[in-house]
């Protein structure tokens, strides 16, 4: 490794491997959840916990993601996470009962959970500033791409199955081979994970500067000196550093994005969008089909916030994002409201949904996480924000059967739509911008005077650099 020359493309494609089954795993249970609630006839209480199962792992999984990636590196929890994505996998295809098809999906929430931490974290600190909000952002986007290609293979196996004769392999339970298709993505990435480096600046921090900076020289040797700037090697850091004046501010940004994130709606549509379209009169293939529509335009519109979130900037998007989410959900409920769900213009109104969240609200939460908490501690304080995102995921995978029986698809998404104006407002009074700043210089701004957003005259502003 030490005399070979590094491909910034190639550690970005296997790290983001982890967002693709990440995105997989997420949506593949809408495919299989009618099957699953149908064979074992779940009760709406079985049925969430089933679905939320994953999200408690992933819970799981973050809580000691922080704490091994400060202090064993990032590749290795990322190893750990292959791992079990291929073990979930395997064993929700073939492990004969659904306990055991529980647990299976238990580890692979817990492979998940790893992964939503440290992929993002890895690839931040990889990154020149000026492609940074980039280059994290195709980790959102092979989330996306997971999501769709969860879609597009249960639709297709739903069709297999339908045409296929009874002693055809996984005829009777078609759902096991929807899990088992992610063995494969998992075996690429555990493969992929042996042939990209360490975290440079994680080696920096914990005093092997010369191997971090040799790294960085090998991936983008210009920007070599960005990564030791203002950074103090092999110093432990302190949960106490983020209650300190500025990074209070830091914390509450990286709790309250993830959270607004889970609360906007996204996952009710993909873990619940065949029901509620089936609830409104639509087959189940052709609720199937709409889903792919559905993963097609999140993984299209992520493309526009990679084309721009270096350029406009994380709080422009943010705002755009989040006003749209809230329009394009009161619309929806709209369309159940008044019945209007057999036209074209319910989907509409969810693919406008959709396209908000996408090249806002999905990305930018791990952008922005990322990048503004302290080099020291910038594992476990960013497990706090995905735990933080994970809770938020898990209450809302047991509370939207709730709201779909009690309120009925209109108040679900108005539910939601509420959330989208709460985060609108959080953004336009505390989110500073972060584009083309070293991680450094963020956590030096920070330290010094923290950072009023509210105080920007323009889109364009950002932090000086001192």
């Amino acid at each position: 490794m030490k005399d070979k020359s590094i491909s910034l493309s190639t550690i970005t494609i296997v790290a983001s491997l982890g967002g693709f089954l990440f995105g997989f795993d997420m949506a593949v249970i809408s495919g299989v959840l009618p099957f699953v609630e149908k064979q074992f006839s779940l009760s709406p209480v079985q049925e969430g916990w089933f679905v939320s199962v994953a999200l408690l792992g992933c819970i799981i999984g973050v809580a000691f993601s922080g704490e091994l990636s400060d202090r064993l590196g990032r590749r290795k929890p990322l190893l750990l996470s292959a791992a079990l994505f291929l073990l979930s996998a395997i064993g929700c295809a073939f492990l004969p009962s659904l306990s055991l098809v529980i647990v299976s999906r238990l580890l692979g929430g817990i492979g998940i959970g790893i992964a939503s931490n440290v992929v993002p974290l890895y690839i931040s600190e990889i990154a020149p500033a000026k492609i940074r909000g980039r280059l994290v952002t195709y980790y959102q986007f092979a989330l996306t791409f997971g999501i769709l290609v969860a879609y597009l293979t249960n639709a297709g196996l739903v069709n297999y199955a339908a045409g296929s004769s009874a002693d055809s392999p996984f005829h009777n339970e078609i759902w096991r081979a929807m899990f088992g298709l992610g063995a494969i993505p998992a075996f690429f990435f555990l493969a992929g994970l042996f042939i990209v480096p360490e975290s440079p600046r994680w080696l920096i921090q914990k005093g092997r500067e010369a191997e971090g900076l040799d790294i960085i020289s090998r991936i983008a040797g210009h920007e070599a000196n960005e990564a030791s700037a203002d950074q103090t090697p092999h110093r432990e850091g302190s949960y106490k550093e983020l209650f300190a004046p500025g990074m209070r501010k830091a914390l509450l940004i990286g709790i309250l994005l993830p959270l607004f994130s889970q609360f906007s709606g996204i996952n009710a549509i993909i873990y619940y969008g065949p029901k509620i379209l089936s609830n409104a009169g639509i087959s189940l293939s052709n609720s199937l089909m709409s889903q792919v529509i559905f993963g097609l335009a999140n993984m299209l519109f992520t493309l526009f916030a990679i084309w721009k979130v270096d350029s406009w900037g994380r709080r422009p998007l943010y705002l755009w994002g989040t006003a749209g989410a809230a329009i394009t959900l009161i619309a929806t409920g709209l369309c159940f409201h008044f019945g209007v769900t057999s036209s074209i213009l319910l989907l509409v109104c969810v693919l406008a949904f959709l396209a908000c969240f996408a090249f806002s609200i999905g990305p930018l939460k791990f952008v922005v996480a990322s990048e503004i908490f302290p080099n020291a501690i910038r594992g476990r304080a960013l497990a706090i924000s995905i735990m933080t995102m994970w809770v938020a995921d898990t209450i809302v995978g047991q509370l939207t059967p709730i709201l779909l029986k009690d309120f009925g698809s209109a108040g679900t998404f108005w539910f939601f739509a509420f959330f989208c104006i709460v985060a609108f407002a959080v953004v336009y009074k505390m989110l500073p911008e972060t584009k083309g700043q070293s991680l450094e210089h963020i956590e030096n701004y920070w330290k010094a005077k923290g950072w009023d957003a509210a105080t920007q005259q323009t889109n364009d502003q950002h932090m000086p650099i001192h």
